[in-house]
C-alpha cells in the first residue's frame, strides 16, 4: 500500500495547469467481491474518456491519455488493494494510491487534480495506527473508522539480533526472525519482524535489551511515519508498554493503551478497542473547530462565504476549514485579481471551489475537516476560521 504524504499532495496540487483526470474508486480487497473491482474500474475509465471529450479532447487523444491507466487493470494490481483507489493522470504523469478510505465512485476532469476526497487523511479523522508489542512479533496496523489492515514491516524494523549484535553473548536475549502461525483468528502476520524470548518480566538484562531494541524500533517508525500526524495506540502486556514509552519520540503516541497480549487478538478486535480510544479525539477536534467557527462568525474571523474564503485560503489566512466532501461548487478563481466566480453548473475550465479552498488551506499549514454535507454547520458547503 502506497501512502500519500503532504509533500506528495503538494506535488499533485502544483502540477502544471493542463488536462487532469482524477479517478476515485472504492475497492474490495478480499472475498468474491474483488471480482467487481476491474469491472467498475473499466466503467470509470469510460466515464473519464467521455468527460475528456466533453472537455475538448479528440477521441483518439482521450484514449491515448488513458491508456496507461487501462494498463493497470491486471491481476497483480488488484491483489494489492486497500479500501479506496485514487488515480491521477495528466500528460506525462501517472500516480495512484491504494488508501484506507472508502471513496465514493467519482471521475473529475479539470485543469488540475481533484484532491478533496484525500483530505480526511490529513487531519487525523482519516486514520490512526496501532503498534502491537508481544514476545512473538511487533505489528503495525493502520485503521480508519470502519477498517483495519496490517502494514508489512519487512525491511522497516531491525531485528533484536541486529540491534544486539555487538553485545556480549551472555547478555543477549535469544532471538530469531519469524512469523507466527494462526493465533486468535489470525492465519499469519505479514512481514513478521522479530521474535524475542527472554527470561521473564522481571529480568533486568531483558529489560535493558528491550529498552535498547525499542529505541531502534522508535527511530525506524519515526522515519516510516515522518509525514504523519495520526494518533498511535500501543497494544501489549503491561510490562512492555512503559519500556517502549520511555523510548518513544513520536509526538502522537496516546496515553491510553490496549492492555493484554495482542497476539491473541485478531486485527478486528484490536481495531474495536483502539477506536474506543481514538474516536473521542477525532470528534473533539472536529467539534472544537465547528464551535470556534460559530463563536467567531460575524467578527471578521470566520466565514461561510466562498468569495471571501478562497482568497483567504490562497493567502494562507485560513487556520481551520470545514468542507463538504460529498459536494462540489463549480467556478473559477483568478489569483492575480483575487476574484471568484461561482457557476450553477460546471463550465469548461471550471474547478470545484471547495476543493481549491481545502487544498490551499492544507498547503499553507491549515487544518481541513472533510465531512458529509449533513454534518456541516449551518448547512453551508464550507466554514472557515481565519488566522487573522
Amino acid at each position: 500500500m502506497k501512502l500519500i504524504s503532504i509533500a506528495e499532495l503538494e506535488t499533485l496540487a502544483k502540477r502544471p495547469r493542463e488536462v487532469c483526470v482524477s479517478i476515485f474508486l472504492p475497492t474490495y480487497h478480499a472475498g468474491a467481491e474483488t471480482q467487481q473491482n476491474p469491472i467498475r474500474f473499466r466503467n470509470l475509465i469510460r466515464k473519464a474518456e467521455e468527460l475528456l471529450i466533453e472537455h475538448g479532447c479528440r477521441s483518439e487523444d482521450a484514449k491515448n491519455l488513458l491508456e496507461p491507466v487501462r494498463a493497470l487493470n491486471h491481476n497483480e494490481f488488484w491483489q494489492h488493494q486497500s479500501y479506496g483507489l485514487a488515480i491521477f493522470r495528466s500528460q506525462d504523469f501517472l500516480q495512484y494510491y491504494s488508501l484506507p478510505l472508502d471513496f465514493a465512485e467519482l471521475v473529475i476532469v479539470s485543469n488540475h487534480f481533484y484532491l478533496k476526497p484525500l483530505f480526511p487523511l490529513f487531519h487525523g479523522d482519516g486514520h490512526f495506527y496501532i503498534l502491537a508489542l508481544s514476545h512473538d512479533v511487533i505489528r503495525l496496523l493502520k485503521g480508519t473508522r470502519y477498517h483495519i489492515e496490517e502494514i508489512d514491516l519487512t525491511g522497516v524494523l531491525p531485528s533484536l539480533a541486529e540491534v544486539l549484535r555487538f553485545e556480549e553473548p551472555e547478555r543477549q536475549t535469544p532471538s530469531h526472525i519469524g512469523t507466527p502461525g494462526a493465533t486468535g483468528g489470525r492465519s499469519a502476520v505479514p512481514g513478521g519482524v522479530t521474535v524475542f524470548h527472554g527470561h521473564g518480566a522481571g529480568d533486568e538484562d531483558e529489560k535493558e535489551n528491550l529498552s535498547q531494541y525499542f529505541h531502534r524500533v522508535n527511530q525506524a517508525l519515526r522515519e516510516f511515519l515522518k509525514e504523519e500526524h495520526a494518533p498511535l495506540v500501543l497494544a501489549g502486556v503491561e510490562y512492555l508498554l512503559p519500556i517502549y514509552r520511555q523510548a518513544n519520540t513520536y509526538a502522537y503516541l496516546l496515553d491510553a493503551s490496549i492492555i493484554g497480549n495482542p497476539k491473541l487478538l485478531a486485527p478486528e478486535e484490536l481495531h474495536a478497542q483502539a477506536w474506543e480510544i481514538v474516536e473521542p479525539l477525532f470528534l473533539q477536534s472536529q467539534q472544537e473547530a465547528m464551535n470556534q467557527y460559530k463563536e467567531l462568525l460575524g467578527t471578521g474571523k470566520a466565514s461561510s462565504q466562498i468569495r471571501e474564503t478562497i482568497p483567504a485560503a490562497y493567502q494562507g489566512r485560513v487556520d481551520k476549514l470545514i468542507v463538504a466532501v460529498d459536494r462540489q461548487l463549480w467556478g473559477t478563481f483568478d489569483p492575480d485579481t483575487q476574484t471568484v466566480e461561482v457557476h450553477p453548473d460546471a463550465e469548461l475550465n471550471d474547478e470545484d471551489l471547495l476543493d481549491l479552498a481545502a487544498t490551499q488551506t492544507i498547503l499553507n499549514g491549515g487544518t481541513v475537516y472533510a465531512v458529509e454535507s449533513a454534518d456541516m454547520p449551518d448547512n453551508t458547503p464550507l466554514a472557515a476560521v481565519f488566522r487573522y
